[in-house]
């Protein structure tokens, strides 16, 4: 099989300045369409490096060796006919696959264990259905949750309604075995939210809720819900915030210290510009919030993310929370909007003509600019802050092309994006070392015809090694690259 390979060459940070080799590897292109096709990088597993993609004549698995020469593809004819969303679970010897399928007026959640070669190992199992709507499925049914050992999976559905969160959910092991079942409620004092559901290698749920006020939707009061595995009822622990509000606040478990690390911003007024960040950790053995600080932003980060701007946080979104092995934490968050243009003044995209915006009468522009890392030590004490800068404007793409992949080595933060205006595109490699320095790049990997490449649809499959899809007119290939 014909492969395309090109070799580059760019400084790297890793504890320290080296020279590195950076590795590209493209594999064969293979027909698709991107308005009727689906797409995703599955992982690593049985020594070869697996992708997904689907089209009318069917939804394939393709495997490739490490030169990204495909090996084989396997189809997956266990696929209902109409698929609604699917997610890949790659283990050394094994892959699991959570499919949605549409059946009739249903939504059906599937589960399906495969082996290292992507054969069916045993027959699928339904978890759930639910029925929609007379114009079909509008939304997403059923969402999933993933501990980090990846012996426990979530499947689980979450509703807000008024006062009252509801979760039903079922847990189930890494053989695909129901562990339990569960339906558990939640009420507040007022209208609630919840944010992403997170699961414990201990097999605990963790569920951030909160309640909103004023214009800006900041929460007042902040609560995290703990559900132990074989539980159907909520356990509560405020989060005290002492008459500040929180905003884009984002949670995530550290199951080698047995804590959920909350990093997010604060406003001190309800319909107030971001005034800093807000940080705490929740103890799992103690069952109780500690070392809650509110960090106000000094002149240098508001002068290194503004841009001359009065109030530069106010559209940055929190995307990752990596937690150090000393305690502390890197809070990354990255600037991005959304605004709306008359089709009849119309602006121009770089990648407008994989969607043809010009057909609607209403445009949504999606812009995705600087990124910001800010680290603290594990008394919640600001290390460094540092600023990655790009600029990104799409139509009714939903920011496919946008945003990032984070490649994370253990000592050094690689971003990975598309850098474009209306015109023009280039590729940067932004590398963040452990003291907060940045050193951006630009490259442009030769062979197969020059592809687009959509960086947020990555996935970090080795310590070193990411694959990212790419397109080309009615074309899919992937790209690997190895730091």
């Amino acid at each position: 099989m014909n492969f395309v390979r090109s070799v580059f060459i760019i400084l790297f940070l890793f504890l320290g300045v080296y020279t590195h080799a950076q590795e590209v590897l493209y594999s064969p292109y293979e027909n698709f369409d991107l308005k009727g096709g689906d797409f995703s990088v599955v992982g690593y597993t049985g020594g070869r490096y697996y992708t997904y993609r689907s089209s009318p004549q069917g939804y394939f698995l393709d495997a490739y060796n490490d030169n990204m020469e495909k090996e084989a593809t396997v189809l997956l004819d266990f696929f209902p006919s109409k698929i609604y969303q699917t997610k890949f679970i790659a283990y050394p010897d094994k892959i699991i696959v959570l499919y949605q399928a549409v059946e009739s007026n249903k939504i059906v959640q599937y589960a399906a264990l495969l082996d290292a070669t992507g054969r069916l190992k045993a027959r699928p199992i339904q978890l759930d259905n639910v029925k929609t709507g007379i114009l079909g499925p509008t939304k997403t049914y059923f969402s999933s949750a993933i501990s980090e050992d990846k012996k426990l999976i979530v499947i689980f559905s979450a509703k807000d309604k008024g006062k009252t969160f509801t979760l039903d959910a079922k847990f189930i092991n890494d053989s695909l075995a129901i562990l339990h079942r569960t339906h558990a409620t939640y009420s507040a004092d007022n209208d609630i939210a919840h944010g992403e559901p997170m699961v414990g290698n201990d097999g605990n749920m963790y569920i951030p809720v909160y309640t909103d006020v004023g214009g800006k939707s900041y929460s007042d009061q902040v609560w995290l819900l703990t559900l132990p595995q074989s539980a159907n009822k909520f356990n509560d622990h405020a989060l005290n915030l002492d008459n500040i509000y929180a905003g884009n606040l984002y949670m995530k478990v550290d199951n080698a210290n047995k804590r959920v690390y909350a990093g997010g911003f604060y406003a001190d007024k309800k319909n107030g510009s971001y005034s800093g960040v807000l940080y705490a950790w929740y103890d799992i053995g103690s069952e109780t919030f500690q070392n809650k600080r509110a960090i106000p932003f000094d002149s240098d980060m508001m002068s290194a993310a503004g841009h001359g701007h009065r109030r530069p946080f106010d559209e940055y979104q929190v995307k990752q929370l990596i937690v150090k092995n000393d305690g502390g934490f890197v809070l990354i968050a990255e600037s991005s909007f959304i605004t709306l243009r008359s089709s009849y003044a119309p602006g121009f995209g770089y990648y407008s003509y994989y969607y043809g915006p010009y057909m609607n009468t209403t445009v949504r522009e999606y812009h995705f600019d600087d990124i910001m890392a800010l680290s603290y030590d594990s008394n919640g004490n600001r290390e460094w802050n540092a600023l990655v800068p790009k600029e990104q404007y799409s139509q009714e793409d939903g920011g496919l092309f946008s945003s990032y992949a984070l490649l994370n080595t253990g000592g050094t933060l690689g971003f990975l994006f598309n850098d474009f205006d209306s015109y023009h595109s280039r590729i940067q490699l932004a590398t963040l070392d452990a003291q907060g320095k940045v050193n951006t790049h630009s490259f442009s990997p030769e062979g197969n015809d020059n592809p687009d490449w959509l960086p947020r649809s990555g996935k970090q499959v080795t310590g070193r090694a990411m694959m990212i899809p790419c397109l080309h007119k009615k074309q899919i290939c992937f790209a690997k690259i190895v730091f």
